[in-house]
Parts: C-alpha cells; structure tokens; sequence
C-alpha cells in the first residue's frame, strides 16, 4: 500500500514538472533587458528561443523571429535541441510510467511492473537533466554576458521562463527517483510461500487405541465331536 502511494506521488510530480517543461519551451521571457543603470527606460527588450522583441513604452511589441537556424549562436541551438528532447523523453516516461503503476491493470507482474515503472524513473531523470542543462546553459551566457565589463551590448537579465523549467526540472528528477526506489521495495519486500498440505485419510484422521494390557485370557480347547 505504501508502495502505490509512493508511486501515485511520484506521478503526480513528474507529470507536474513535464507540464512546467513543456510550458518552458514556447515563454516569451527566456531574458528580459536590464534596466541597470539606466535613468529613463523607452523600450523593453526581451527573447526566447525562438524570437527578439521589443515592447515600446506605450506596451505595442514588435517581434522578429530567428532567420536562419544554421546562424544561430550554439547556445541556442543547443538550449533548443535539449528542451525538445525533455519533452519528448517526459512524454515517454508518462506512457511507462502508467504502465509500471501498481494501481493499473496493464503491465503484467508486480516484478515487471517494477521494472517497467523504474524505467519510466530513469527517463524522467533524464528529461530533468535535459530541462535543467538547457536552462544553466542559457542563464550561464546572460550572466557571463551582465558581468562583462567589456561587453557594450544591450545586457539581459533572467527571465521567468528560466525559474520554471528549473523548477519542472526538479520535479521530474524528485518523481523520478521515487520511481526507480519502487523496484528495490518490491525485491526487498517478502514473498509469502503457500503450503500445500494434502487431504488426510478418514481413517489416519481417526485417533488409535492402542490396548496396553495384554489378553490373558485362556485359549479355548475345542474337542473333536464340537465340529460334528
């Protein structure tokens, strides 16, 4: 019982952080333009993987997508690729997940079902690790950037979009370590031996008596004219 309960949490938590994962990838505020500095702010700069934008004071946005993939910087490229993989490894380790569960009726034996859930464990760890590199990789280069005291250009800081795929990261690492405990409880768990006894005979089943006290009773002598 312990056991599906922990597996129905670690569920609930690593569908939890798929969905932040998710919901990552297509935010605005990947980074959001430092206001450091400066006295009078016109314009508000801001971008994700996908798009730069600007947002003039009277709140009107104005976006230019990305024109080539190929002459991206490698950062984003690499952020791009990890975030399709987190979701793409998340909705995998969903389908096992529900396989591996103790509560559904799929799967086959509970040694199985272990092993199928512990597996669903190791690839949303995976799919956490994915989310987490891409968001340090990108706040690493906003920071390296910000503290540049020779880099001229417009500096950014970090965005919302960072602090919730951190935060899905860390849910699928937590529901998937929960997951990948569930095969050591049920090796460690005892398995219950049944017994099987045979019918016992009526007459084995009936008590013995057994006479102690020998018969001492004389035998009888018949003679010849009683069989006449």
């Amino acid at each position: 019982m312990a056991s599906t309960s922990a597996e129905i949490i670690a569920f609930l938590l690593t569908i939890s952080g798929w969905v932040l994962v998710s919901s990552t990838l297509p935010t605005d505020y990947w980074k959001v333009s430092t206001i450091d500095g400066t006295v009078i702010t016109t314009a508000t700069f801001w971008a994700n993987l996908w798009k730069t934008c600007v947002t003039d004071s009277t709140g009107v946005s104005n976006c230019k997508d990305f024109p080539s993939m190929l002459a991206l910087d490698g950062y984003i490229q690499a952020c791009r690729g990890l975030m399709i993989s987190a979701v793409c490894l998340g909705f995998f380790g969903a389908i096992f997940g529900l396989v591996g569960m103790k509560c559904t009726k799929v799967g086959g034996s509970d040694q199985t079902k272990a092993k199928i859930a512990c597996l669903a464990g190791l690839i949303f760890i995976l799919s956490g690790l994915c989310s987490m590199t891409s968001c340090s990789l990108y706040a690493n280069r906003i920071t390296s950037e910000f503290f540049d005291p020779s880099f001229v250009a417009q500096k950014y800081e970090l965005g919302a979009a960072l602090f919730i795929g951190w935060a899905g990261a860390s849910l699928c690492i937590i529901g998937g370590s929960i997951f990948c405990f569930s095969i050591a409880e049920n090796s460690n768990s005892p398995r219950r031996g049944y017994a099987y006894n045979g019918a016992a005979s009526v007459m084995s089943s009936r008590p013995k008596i057994h006479n102690s006290v020998p018969d001492k009773t004389p035998p009888k002598h018949f003679d010849k004219n009683a069989y006449v």
